[in-house]
């Protein structure tokens, strides 16, 4: 969650960011993930790149036993490759993401009806 943390506000960049930090700048969701899960473990732990693909790693985790730290991928709706969202829950019903295009590493509720109207499914990785 630190790490996560400390990237609030740090622009948002398509395909930015990996297991060593920011890229361009900045982070996509997955990138962001990747980075946060990598410094959490000591760089012990890499995730695949893309939230498809970390959607699958770890344990699922039912959504009433989240905890922080938790990933949380989304099948977006707008998006054509299935999964394609991912965050970090912050607990209090928050979590930490990079969510679009001219946005920023931020904390959002998600306990709006967009995230309650959309598949989630949460991974623990740590």
């Amino acid at each position: 969650m630190a790490a996560a943390e400390r990237q609030i506000g740090r622009p948002y960049v398509y395909g930015g960011g990996g297991a060593t930090g920011p890229t361009h700048g900045g982070f996509d969701c997955s990138g962001l993930v990747q980075y946060a899960v990598y410094q959490a473990t000591g760089g012990r732990l890499v995730l695949p790149r893309t939230s498809d693909q970390q959607r699958r790693a770890g344990r699922r985790v039912p959504v009433v036993e989240m905890r922080p730290g938790d990933l949380i991928a989304f099948d977006m709706p707008t998006d054509p490759a299935p999964w394609g969202h991912i965050g970090i829950y912050a607990g209090g019903g928050q979590m930490i993401h990079a969510p679009h295009p001219g946005s920023a590493v931020r904390v959002e509720p998600l306990t709006t009806r967009y995230w309650q109207s959309i598949p989630w499914d949460v991974r623990r990785v740590v």
